[in-house]
């Protein structure tokens, strides 16, 4: 199989696997160890983790065998004449059971068992939701680590460019005017860089918070923000929908309502009671006594609890295509998503960033020797430092629609490239 992205969630694989958290002290924290930390901390996929158990709980109970009945009888006692007293009374002791036909105690045990192999599909559609939502979060961080890269690379070039007006202005090669643009343009980059400063806190905070540390436990998220090669097309990423659990869990679904449609069949049958024991005469002669009790199915034939476990069972064909289909539409969107921020990352890379780069540099040597205005270099300074977001904007665009793909496919690192 090609590969068509690398890993925003590469760990996908790897956190599959046993990983060791990270310590408390560590001061970078890569991506596999994010995921790894938040999949043993997050309160969700712990809850769903108990379902799970609940579920299992709910086997045993399911096959159990339901409890004898101890009766006790007394009659011909408190009466008239020979009747009076208990002289002539009459006591029975006796035990009863039910019997449970048609193999309900089986099929209700296996209702039970696949409804326990549904909650595990939840759980796994739950830990890739808590490996998409990690991964983009921290995507979140590396973008704002690369943004105030450059708000400070701007800062210093203000700086400079401040510099160099107020030197033009004291040897009388420029205006005024260019000084105090030049400090307006200095205290923007200034602001700037204090607005990327906060989202970079907010970030890892967010990502500390969701890996369930109070506050923030590292210094840098260890990650290269890239694009990889791709040679998937959308139908062939199609094909890998039916790896999604929330895809996959609706033929267990289905398997779930044909057992429950085959319980309440069963429960057409009436079950009977047995019951034996040995009753006492006039508190002299005992004798054995037997007995036998089943329901009459005259109006109750379960024909109601039939018809919903049969309306039920079609919901969950109609259900499964409906999510094959939702998954499909959302894998086309990502798709695209992916693919857009990937041909304008390569164009901002290979072309428009170079261009700007050049442009820039002939501009403010210009601007030193008189041959450009302040205005020009302005223009050039921002318009190259705009771009340089515009590009970290595509890579995290990229990411999370790879991200969005990972969660939609369940894929392994099999079609993916390590972005570290």
């Amino acid at each position: 199989m090609g590969r068509i992205f690398y890993p925003v969630a590469s760990a996908l694989f790897i956190v599959l696997m046993v990983i060791s958290p990270v310590a408390a002290e560590t001061k970078e924290l890569t991506l596999e160890q994010a995921i790894t930390i938040a999949i043993e901390k997050h309160p969700e996929l712990a809850a769903a983790s108990f379902e799970v158990k609940a579920k299992g709980a709910k086997i045993v109970q399911s096959g159990v065998l339901q409890n004898p009945q101890l009766e006790f009888g007394m009659d011909n006692f408190g009466g008239s004449r020979d009747r009076q007293g208990f002289v002539e009374a009459e006591f029975s002791w006796s035990v009863s059971q039910q019997v449970e036909l048609g193999g309900k105690r089986t099929k209700r045990v296996r209702a039970a068992s696949i409804d326990r192999d549904i909650s595990r599909w939840d759980y796994e559609a739950k830990k890739l939701d808590v490996i998409n939502e990690t991964t983009k979060m921290f995507i979140d961080v590396v973008a704002a680590q690369e943004k105030l890269i450059v708000s400070e690379e701007l800062y210093r070039l203000a700086e400079h460019s401040f510099n160099t007006a107020s030197a033009r202005v004291q040897a009388g090669k420029a205006s005024p005017i260019d000084e105090v643009k030049a400090s307006v343009e200095l205290a923007k980059a200034n602001l700037e860089l204090e607005r990327t400063k906060g989202s970079l806190i907010a970030a890892r905070k967010r990502l500390a918070f969701a890996l369930g540390d109070s506050g923030t436990p590292f210094s840098k998220a260890d990650y290269q923000l890239k694009v990889g090669p791709s040679d998937m097309s959308l139908e062939q990423i199609e094909t890998l929908a039916n790896k999604n659990p929330d895809v996959i869990k609706w033929d267990t679904e289905i398997a779930q309502r044909e057992a429950a449609l085959s319980l309440e069949k069963a429960n057409r049958i009436p079950d009977p009671s047995i019951s034996g024991g040995i009753k006492r005469f006039n508190g002299k002669e005992t004798a054995l006594i037997f007995g036998m009790s089943v329901p009459l199915p005259f109006f109750n034939l379960n024909s109601g609890a039939v018809a919903e476990a049969e309306n039920r069972l079609e919901k969950a064909k109609k259900e499964r295509e409906a999510a094959h289909l939702k998954t499909k539409t959302l894998l086309a969107d990502a798709y695209l998503a992916l693919s857009g921020a990937m041909s304008e990352a390569a164009a901002l890379k290979d072309k428009i960033l170079p261009s700007l780069q050049r442009a820039y540099e002939s501009v403010h040597e210009g601007y030193k020797y008189g041959k450009f205005g302040h205005l020009e270099f302005l223009d050039a300074q921002r318009t190259l430092f705009e771009s340089k977001k515009q590009y970290i904007e595509s890579l995290v665009s990229y990411s999370k629609a790879a991200a969005d793909i990972e969660r939609l496919t369940g894929a392994g690192p099999n079609i993916h490239q390590s972005g570290q």
